[in-house]
């Protein structure tokens, strides 16, 4: 079973496409539901919408639920990769030696072949590529310079210069890889359906702001 650690998010939803053009197709998804909102490992808002981006995409979805506790969270992982009889896993990991070597550990234990289709992407590669084929939203931001100029916008040429100049100031990571800011998808390639939000609503706790989905329907393209 060639299955995906599926968040919603714009890495990803990319690295399923990616083997998709690789001919490797994804035959499952796989969402984490966390009780920590700002899990070492898995992608929190937003995550129950995930349902409607695996049935544009036509893929089988699963949800395996976790406590979110550093490193215990791994082991929860590591159940639903075993109860799926997952055989290859796919995850949209672009930077992040936290997450890919904790991957890396569970697959080699399990028999499982990793792919991270994404893994040193260049950050401007992946971005110009989502703002042409993705239709893509800021969903969390939780990093200085980083506010409502950018929660809950669209991922465009425009937010690419945004980002450039953050990056600029304050040396944040392009695709977020440090935490600075979550996305979801609303359209895709692989996408026969697109998502339309209809009700939403943001939130914030000092510096960190969540655009929350209230309610959202498939429609087509």
């Amino acid at each position: 079973m060639r299955a995906a650690l599926y968040s919603g998010g714009k890495d990803s939803t990319l690295a399923v496409h990616k083997m998709s053009e690789q001919g490797k197709p994804i035959e499952l998804l796989i969402s984490s539901i966390s009780d920590n909102e700002f899990s070492y490992m898995f992608h929190k808002p937003n995550i129950k919408y995930t349902e409607l981006q695996a049935q544009a995409m036509g893929i089988k979805h699963v949800f395996f639920t976790t406590k979110g506790e550093k490193e215990k969270e791994l082991a929860d992982l590591e159940n639903a990769l075993v109860k799926n009889k997952v055989t290859e896993l796919v995850t949209g990991a672009v930077a992040s030696t936290y997450q890919r070597d904790r991957i890396n550990v569970i697959c080699k234990k399990l028999g499982i072949v990793h792919h991270a289709p994404l893994w040193n992407i260049e950050p401007l590669v992946e971005l110009n590529e989502l703002a042409e084929k993705f239709d893509v939203i800021v969903t969390r931001v939780a990093a200085e310079g980083f506010d409502e100029t950018i929660l809950g916008k669209r991922l465009d040429k425009k937010m690419i210069e945004k980002l450039l100049q953050l990056n600029k100031k304050y040396r944040t990571h392009m695709l977020f890889e440090g935490g600075e800011a979550e996305s979801f998808v609303l359209d895709a390639p692989l996408f026969k359906k697109k998502i339309i939000i209809r009700k939403s609503h943001s939130e914030w706790q000092g510096s960190v702001g969540t655009f929350v989905i209230d309610d959202a329907i498939l429609e087509g393209k």
